[in-house]
C-alpha cells in the first residue's frame, strides 16, 4: 500500500517505548477534551461546500489515518482547520505576494507560481481531481474505497493527474495544510484536545524549561495551549 508522510507505520516510533507509556494517561485526557467538540459530520463549513468538505474529510483521513497508535487527521479535526484557513486571510492570500508574472515551469523553491489564492486552488483543484478519479478509479474521491483513494493520492503526489498549471500546487497545499492542522494550536480549529502534541511529547506554550535542560527524563506535565488550557 502506498505510504504517505503520516501513514500509521510512520507514526509508531513511540510504540513500546517509555515515552509512549508515560504519555498514555495524557492522551486519554486529551481525547476526553476533544469529545466536547461538535462532531465533524455536524460541523458547518465556513468556506467549503458540502462536496468540498467531503473531499477534505476523505483526503486528510488517508494522509494521516486514525488506525494505529496515535490520533489521525479526523481525530485532530484537521478538516475544520483547513476550512477556517480557507475562509480567512490565508484563503485569499492576504499575506502573500500575488503579483505576476507567473512561470508555471519555475523551480517550486522560487515561490508560488499561480495567480490563484489558496482558497481558489482548492475550489478548482477538488473537482478537477474528482474528474480524474471518476475516469480512472470509477467514482469521486470521497466515494472510493481506501485502496483506490491511496492510489489516487499517490498519482496526485507524483504529478500524474494532469492538473492545469494554475493547480500545480494543489497537492503540496493539501499536504502542507493537513500537517499544519495536525500540529497547530487548537485555537485554529485543528489539533483537538492537543492530542497531536500529547502524542509526540510536545509541551506546547509552556514558558519555562530551565529545570529540564540536560535531563533525560520524559517531560511529565503535558502540553498547554496558547489560551492556557492543559491537555
Amino acid at each position: 500500500m502506498p505510504q504517505f508522510p503520516f501513514h500509521r507505520t510512520r507514526r509508531s516510533f513511540l510504540a513500546g517505548t517509555a515515552a509512549g507509556a508515560a504519555l498514555s494517561v495524557l492522551a486519554f485526557q486529551a481525547r476526553a477534551q476533544a469529545a466536547k467538540e461538535v462532531p465533524l459530520a455536524e460541523y458547518t463549513p465556513e468556506y467549503l461546500s458540502p462536496a468540498e468538505y467531503a473531499f477534505v474529510m476523505a483526503a486528510t483521513a488517508r494522509l494521516i489515518p486514525s488506525e494505529g497508535d496515535g490520533p489521525g487527521a479526523l481525530d485532530a479535526r484537521v478538516p475544520v482547520f483547513i476550512d477556517r484557513q480557507l475562509a480567512g486571510d490565508f484563503g485569499i492570500a492576504a499575506d502573500l505576494y500575488m503579483e505576476g508574472p507567473f512561470n508555471p515551469e519555475a523551480d517550486p523553491n522560487l515561490g508560488t507560481q499561480t495567480a490563484l489564492p489558496p482558497a481558489e486552488i482548492y475550489r478548482q483543484g477538488i473537482p478537477a481531481f474528482d474528474i480524474w478519479c471518476a475516469d480512472t478509479q470509477g467514482g469521486l474521491f470521497a466515494d472510493l474505497d481506501t485502496d483506490a483513494q491511496d492510489i489516487a493520492l499517490t498519482a496526485l503526489s507524483n504529478g500524474e493527474v494532469g492538473l492545469s498549471a494554475d493547480l500545480r500546487e494543489f497537492w503540496s497545499l493539501l499536504l502542507q495544510n493537513t500537517k499544519e492542522g495536525y500540529f497547530c494550536d487548537p485555537q485554529y480549529g485543528g489539533n483537538a484536545g492537543m492530542e497531536s502534541w500529547v502524542y509526540i511529547g510536545f509541551p506546547g506554550a509552556r514558558g519555562n524549561f530551565d529545570d529540564w535542560v540536560g535531563r533525560q527524563e520524559v517531560y511529565p506535565l503535558g502540553p498547554v495551549n496558547i489560551a492556557g488550557e492543559r491537555a
